[in-house]
């Protein structure tokens, strides 16, 4: 079938088709529309009248597990605050007065990088500025990257308290980690003893374990199980002890067994 037959076909159709007439557009006009409507719901307060309406009913708390104030939104933070954004709202639906608490995570080593890139660019070295002043603008960046994703996550029409989120940085929530601290401290769950930590030695600081990335490795290195005989105490009857041996394979490959 020829082109111009096509085009013949599709326009006969189309003059077969009654629509019913319309003032709405064609097409949603999503762009343009959605912040018109978190513009509404911003004047209306709708976020405060909740909570107006909700109060005495029974407590649907959800506090933020915090994002990382280091950058723009990625969709992984789409997807994490719009399936929040579902369960809240299900609640509050459900008859209970459903509160959403964003908060961010303000301190670690992805933004004392990005402070540090800022000072290699300069030429200089981060040994040399002095403490308050490194932490200071740590605190400035990640400042600022709070405020751009409030935006960004609002925009994704997430309705919270974004004017009382809590930050990690904050003096009140550093306070609150102190005292804490200082009740295992009361309880005697507080104590001093040694374990090995993961160390960056190009930024000097301790690092998380989730922080550190090792290349793929196949090892040869197996466990053996060998169980106990003959116990020297009642309490090993039947018990087990394992052993790790890297060269066993290859002992294998002479011997024929292990």
């Amino acid at each position: 079938m020829s082109s111009s037959t096509t085009t013949k076909t599709a326009e006969d159709y189309k003059g077969t088709v009654f629509l019913p007439k319309t003032d709405f557009p064609m097409r949603a006009g999503l762009p343009k529309k959605e912040p018109e409507l978190l513009k509404r719901w911003r004047d209306a307060r709708l976020y405060e009248r909740l909570r107006e309406q909700s109060r005495g009913r029974e407590k649907f708390v959800l506090h933020d597990g915090p994002p990382y104030a280091n950058g723009n939104l990625h969709i992984g933070h789409a997807v994490n605050k719009i399936l929040k954004d579902v369960i809240v709202r299900a609640e509050q639906m459900l008859g209970k007065d459903s509160v959403y608490v964003p908060g961010w995570d303000c301190h670690g080593l992805p933004i004392e990088w990005k402070i540090e890139e800022k000072y290699r660019a300069a030429g200089k070295d981060k040994d040399e500025v002095p403490v308050l002043q490194f932490r200071a603008e740590c605190r400035e960046f990640a400042r600022h990257w709070v405020e751009v994703q409030s935006e960004e996550f609002q925009r994704l029409g997430v309705i919270g308290d974004w004017d009382r989120p809590y930050l990690t940085m904050t003096n009140p929530a550093e306070a609150q980690i102190v005292r804490e601290i200082h009740k295992f401290l009361l309880n005697g769950g507080l104590y001093r003893g040694l374990r090995p930590v993961l160390w960056s030695v190009v930024e000097k600081t301790a690092l998380a374990d989730a922080e550190v990335e090792y290349h793929d490795h196949t090892s040869t290195t197996v466990w053996v199980r060998f169980p106990v005989l003959t116990p020297s105490l009642p309490e090993l009857a039947g018990a087990s002890t394992n052993s790790i041996r890297s060269d066993l394979l290859a002992w294998r490959g002479r011997s024929g067994r292990v």
